[in-house]
């Protein structure tokens, strides 16, 4: 039987997106600091691998290639098979508007994979398996935060990440190590594909004691519903002695 709630899963589930109208073109964001471009004073450096991802300075570039490194280099080749001739059935612009859908919708997937591999009832579940996502891409929309919709979600073994991609599989033992190191359970792998375009999102999991988060069986609904109605304001429901909040 399925579950029953009374509270959504997320804050304003009901009501209409809050995220703010999209800037004017031209307006950038740091990658690593997160400051907003301003034009007259400078204009922010792209990633020369990847050309999506952009900073302040060099500094704030030097500091964020570690964790970019791995999504750098995919990318960058992703964006090379794409202009080959012969593979004009990938869409250039897919590439890079895949890559700004995980970074939009992070805290999303984030708390999707937590809740398909049950890691609060079943920690051990983070070393044996992995949440998928597959997508459906609408190049033409003109709400760039509804080109993509949720085609079907799996659960499938961790393997079938990290055997595919030694680099891939490196970097998130990497990311386990240091994640345990500061008293967490590991990386979870969260894989989001859309066509023959994909990334890999690990998602450093701290002990389930301390995370508040409801568990949800309607996990793939909530996921549905914040990607097709192109919200990126997600807030998830936690119960805890002290009360029912969202965030």
């Amino acid at each position: 039987m399925a579950a029953v709630y009374t509270q959504p899963a997320a804050a304003n589930y009901f009501t209409a997106p809050t995220h703010a109208a999209p800037k004017p073109r031209g307006y950038r964001l740091c990658d690593q600091c997160g400051a907003v471009e301003q034009p007259h004073l400078g204009r922010f450096r792209l990633c020369g691998g990847c050309m999506t991802t952009q900073y302040c300075s060099q500094d704030c570039q030097k500091a964020h290639w570690p964790s970019h490194r791995q999504i750098c280099q995919h990318t960058a080749s992703q964006i090379s098979t794409a202009k080959q001739p012969g593979h004009n059935s990938i869409d250039e612009s897919l590439v890079k508007n895949l890559r700004k859908f995980v970074s939009a919708h992070s805290s999303l997937l984030s708390w999707a994979g937590f809740q398909a591999l049950q890691l609060k009832r079943l920690p051990s579940n983070i070393r044996q398996n992995a949440l998928l996502i597959e997508l459906n891409y609408r190049h033409s929309s003109s709400d760039p935060l509804r080109r993509f919709s949720i085609k079907a979600t799996h659960i499938v073994p961790r393997t079938y990440v990290t055997d595919n991609d030694p680099l891939v599989g490196q970097d998130i033992l990497r990311r386990e190590e240091r994640c345990r190191k500061s008293g967490g359970i590991g990386c979870a792998v969260v894989l989001i594909q859309c066509g023959e375009i994909s990334q890999v999102m690990p998602v450093e999991v701290d002990s389930p004691s301390r995370i508040t988060w409801d568990t949800r069986e309607d996990w793939p609904q909530v996921l549905q519903h914040f990607v097709e109605s192109g919200r990126t304001d997600f807030k998830p429901i936690s119960t805890t002695a002290r009360g029912t909040f969202y965030g």
